[in-house]
C-alpha cells in the first residue's frame, strides 16, 4: 500500500517538457511510480484535478545560515514551496569559524547570516547541529571563501603569507570532505576584495579540475560588471572548474540595456567553448545587503571595529566622502543609483526606529544633515549593523536575464531584525505569478525546470528536482492561477498564497494550504 496517491493531476517532471496527465505514488519518502498507475491502494489519496503537480522548488542562494537553527524557520519557504536550499553564499558562511579572528569574523558575518547561540568550528559541527533538531525543508551548504580567509588573515589589506595560503587551502579540503556542496565568493566584500585575480586563482588552488561548482558575488555589478565578469570566466578557465555568477545584475541608469546584453552573450559564448559557466538572478530591481557595502572598500580593511573607527574619525570621513563623490574603481552605489534609491534596514537604536525603511535622503532631510554625515553618523551609531535595500535595475535587463536558458533563479534572502526584502517570502511566487502568468517571460515548463531540475543537477543534489520513480518525494500540488505574493516593499513579512500541498522527503508539511507541524527535511 502506497502512503499517497495523487491522483488527476497535470505533471510538469522538471525537466522542461510539456504537462502530461497522470498520477503519482509515495511510498517511504520517495515517488514509488508516476503516470498512469493502476489497482493502487493507498493510506491518503488526493484527487488533485486542475492542479499541477511539480517537483519540490529549490533555492541555491539563501542567506539562512543562523535562522536555519532557529525553531520558527521554514514557513515563509515552504509557503513559496520551497523544499531545499542552499546556504553559505557571497563568500559568507557560518562555518566554519575558529582560530584567533574568531570575533571578528563572526560579528562581520552577522548582518547577513546571523548570530547561532554555538560556534562551529567545523562545517561537520554546524551540519550536526542542524540535524539535531527536526528540519522542515532540506538544506545544505557551501564554504564560503571569505569567511575561510578572514580566518586564516583576518581583514587586512594586502597580500597573504605562503602559511595564510596553506590554512585557507587546508580549510576548504577540510570543508568539503565535511559535506559542502560547493564553494561561495564574495570579491565585493571584505577580505575578498583585497585579492588580486592571480591570488585569488592561488587561494582556490585545490579545486582545480575538481567539478565543484564556484558561485561568486562579482567584484563590481556596476560600472565595472563587465570585467569582473571577464575576471571570473578567466579563473574558471584556469581551474577548469564550474562558475556560477551569482544575482547577474547591471546596477544605475547609465549601465541599464548595456551591461547584461553583452555579459549574456559572453556566458553564452564561454559555453559554446565548453566552458560551465551559468549565473542566476532574483525577480525583483530592487537588493539587500549590508549599508557598509556603499562605502570605498580599502576602509572595510580591520573589520567591524576599524571602520566604526574611521567612520567617527574627521579626517577618514573627509576621505571617504571625496572617495565617493569622485571613485570609479569600486561598487560606488550612492553614485549609481543615488541616496533617494537607498533605504536604510535592520536598525537597532530605539532612536532611529523611525527611520526604518526610509531612503538615505529623507534620513539626511528629517535630521538636517548633509547625506553623506547622515550615512556616516548612522553607520558609526549602530556600529555597522544596518543592512539595506537598494533600487538599482532596469526592468528588461531582469527579463533577459530570466529568460536565459542558462540562468537560473534564487532569492538571496537574509533575514534582517527590521523589514526584510520581498523575496524572502515572495520570490517564487513572484515567479510564477508576474513572469509567467501575467508577463509570459516564461512558459510554466521552463520557469519549473529552472526552480528544480537545473539546480538539482548543478549541485549533484540526487533525488532532488524531479518528477520519476525513484526520485525524492519532494513535491508540490497547486493551481497557477492561486499562487500569489503578498509580501510587498512597504509590509514585507506576509507568507505567499496558493500552495495547496507541499511534500518533504514523502510527508506533507502543508496539506490543503495548512500548515502541518512536520519537519522531514534534512541537512543534505
Amino acid at each position: 500500500m502506497f502512503d499517497y496517491l495523487i491522483q488527476n493531476v497535470r505533471i510538469l517532471d522538471g525537466s522542461g517538457a510539456p504537462a502530461y496527465d497522470g498520477s503519482a505514488a509515495l511510498e517511504g519518502g520517495k515517488i514509488a511510480a508516476v503516470g498512469e498507475i493502476a489497482g493502487g491502494e493507498a493510506a491518503c489519496v488526493i484527487d488533485g484535478r486542475g492542479r499541477f503537480l511539480t517537483p519540490g522548488f529549490i533555492d541555491i542562494h539563501r542567506h539562512a545560515d543562523a535562522a536555519l537553527l532557529r525553531p520558527d524557520f521554514g514557513r515563509a519557504e515552504l509557503k513559496q514551496g520551497l523544499t531545499t536550499i542552499l546556504n553559505g553564499n557571497c563568500g559568507l558562511s557560518l562555518a566554519p569559524v575558529s582560530g584567533p579572528h574568531r570575533e571578528a569574523v563572526l560579528e562581520y558575518l552577522a548582518p547577513i547570516v546571523g548570530r547561532a547561540e554555538a560556534d562551529f568550528p567545523r562545517l561537520a559541527d554546524y551540519r550536526r547541529r542542524a540535524n539535531e533538531a527536526p528540519l522542515p525543508l532540506n538544506a545544505g551548504m557551501l564554504a564560503g571563501m571569505g569567511t575561510l580567509r578572514a580566518c586564516a588573515a583576518g581583514f587586512r589589506d594586502g597580500a597573504l603569507t605562503d602559511g595564510e595560503y596553506r590554512r585557507i587551502h587546508a580549510a576548504l579540503e577540510e570543508a568539503l570532505a565535511d559535506g559542502a556542496l560547493g564553494v561561495s565568493l564574495g570579491l565585493g566584500y571584505a577580505p575578498e576584495c583585497f585579492y588580486t585575480t592571480e591570488e585569488l586563482i592561488r587561494a582556490l588552488a585545490p579545486l582545480r579540475r575538481s567539478g565543484r561548482v564556484i558561485t561568486v558575488h562579482t567584484r563590481q555589478e556596476g560600472d565595472g560588471v563587465v570585467e569582473a565578469l571577464t575576471e571570473m570566466l578567466a579563473v574558471a578557465r584556469a581551474l577548469e572548474t564550474p562558475v556560477e555568477i551569482s544575482h547577474l545584475k547591471a546596477i544605475g541608469r547609465r549601465n541599464w540595456r548595456k551591461a547584461v546584453p553583452k555579459m549574456l552573450q559572453m556566458l553564452a559564448d564561454a559555453r559554446a567553448e565548453g566552458l560551465d559557466a551559468a549565473c542566476d538572478a532574483y525577480p525583483y530591481p530592487a537588493g539587500s545587503t549590508q549599508l557598509i557595502h556603499v562605502l570605498p572598500p580599502e576602509f572595510q580593511a580591520g573589520g567591524v571595529e576599524a571602520l566604526t573607527a574611521a567612520l567617527r574619525d574627521p579626517g577618514d570621513r573627509r576621505r571617504m566622502r571625496r572617495r565617493m563623490e569622485t571613485g570609479t574603481d569600486f561598487e560606488n552605489i550612492v553614485s549609481l543609483v543615488g541616496f533617494e534609491n537607498i533605504h536604510a534596514i535592520s536598525l537597532r537604536l530605539p532612536e532611529h526606529a523611525e527611520l526604518e525603511g526610509r531612503t538615505l535622503a529623507d534620513i539626511a532631510a528629517r535630521q538636517g544633515k548633509d547625506p553623506y554625515n547622515a550615512l556616516f553618523d548612522l553607520l558609526a551609531a549602530e556600529r555597522c549593523g544596518p543592512a539595506m535595500i537598494d533600487f538599482f535595475a532596469h526592468q528588461a535587463d531582469v527579463e533577459d536575464i530570466l529568460r536565459a536558458p542558462f540562468s537560473g533563479v534564487i532569492s538571496d534572502a537574509t533575514y534582517p531584525e527590521g523589514l526584510p526584502h520581498p523575496r524572502v517570502y515572495g520570490a517564487f511566487p513572484r515567479l510564477l505569478e508576474i513572469y509567467v502568468r501575467h508577463r509570459g517571460v516564461l512558459t510554466l515548463e521552463e520557469a519549473v525546470r529552472k526552480l528544480t531540475r537545473q539546480p538539482a543537477d548543478r549541485f549533484g543534489l540526487v533525488g532532488k528536482g524531479r518528477i520519476e520513480a525513484g526520485a525524492d518525494a519532494d513535491l508540490c500540488l497547486f493551481a497557477l492561477e492561486n499562487i500569489h505574493e503578498k509580501s510587498t516593499w512597504q509590509s514585507p513579512r506576509q507568507p505567499a498564497e496558493g500552495m495547496d500541498w507541499v511534500f518533504v522527503n514523502g510527508v506533507p508539511a502543508i496539506r490543503e494550504g495548512t500548515f502541518t507541524g512536520e519537519n522531514a527535511g534534512r541537512h543534505l
